[in-house]
């Protein structure tokens, strides 16, 4: 039993995988119990350097599962415990010092986008459309829209996409700043894995320390940030790979200057 999540560790790359293409990827009770034993067996396998997120069928993820919701005779205690457990996911992800991302086909919707903006670094198809549609169904953003969707595209767009039945489309959206790049759906595949290999080939754990700094310092004080800074790039400075590429930035750029 996958409950809607496959994962795959191989080579230092992690890829997760979204797998309920018949509800569209929707997450029901059990995939988000999955999504939070995902992401603490991922962050806490120090074989791995990067994490792939991505989803099986024609959409990406439609958020929660309303049909399951409904029809489950489930309760708002229910509810609220299903959205912790996704959280708990989502955060442990969010602070672990490891780089991600996500390839994006179809639809993404409501708590989809809160997902999606796990990740590090997004590129979407070309066939990618972006909907909020909670207070449609009289519901609240969860899953992190409410906090990394206004991080990701400021608050005024965030509140068009949450306050409109507004869609918005794949070239929209890099405009926004929501997704990093846009390529075609044929090219989505080896694009994000050609983006999780430079990571793997570079300095890996740097840019697993970059983006967790990046994520962490927006909930800290100016100071909180500036201290774990300093000590970061001390404790990198001391690992043999950055000693390494250090003295071979200073050799060269002594030659240059010769």
């Amino acid at each position: 039993m996958t409950d809607g999540i496959l994962l795959h560790v191989e080579g230092g790359l992690a890829r997760v995988t979204f797998d309920r293409p018949a509800s569209l990827n929707a997450m029901d009770f059990p995939m988000a119990r999955r999504w939070r034993e995902v992401a603490h067996e991922v962050t806490s396998d120090s074989s791995v350097g990067a994490v792939i997120l991505d989803a099986t069928g024609p959409a990406f993820c439609a958020g929660g599962d309303v049909v399951a919701m409904a029809t489950t005779g489930a309760s708002g205690a229910d509810v609220t415990e299903t959205a912790e457990a996704i959280h708990d996911g989502i955060r442990t992800f969010v602070e672990a010092p490891l780089p991600m991302v996500a390839a994006v086909q179809g639809a993404v919707a409501g708590g989809g986008l809160g997902l999606m903006l796990t990740v590090d670094y997004v590129v979407a198809s070309d066939k990618a459309r972006f909907v909020s549609r909670y207070a449609n169904i009289g519901l609240t953003p969860d899953l992190g829209v409410s906090t990394l969707l206004p991080a990701a595209i400021g608050q005024r767009r965030a509140l068009q996409l949450l306050l409109q039945d507004r869609m918005i489309d794949a070239a929209e959206a890099l405009e926004w700043g929501l997704v990093a790049e846009v390529v075609a759906s044929t090219d989505l595949a080896s694009r994000v894995e050609e983006i999780a290999r430079f990571w793997l080939a570079g300095a890996t754990a740097a840019f697993g320390q970059a983006t967790r700094l990046v994520r962490v310092g927006a909930g800290r004080t100016f100071a909180e940030n500036l201290a774990d800074e300093a000590a970061t790039i001390g404790a990198a400075f001391e690992t043999p790979e950055a000693r390494a590429r250090v003295a071979a930035f200073a050799a060269a750029s002594a030659k240059g200057r010769s």
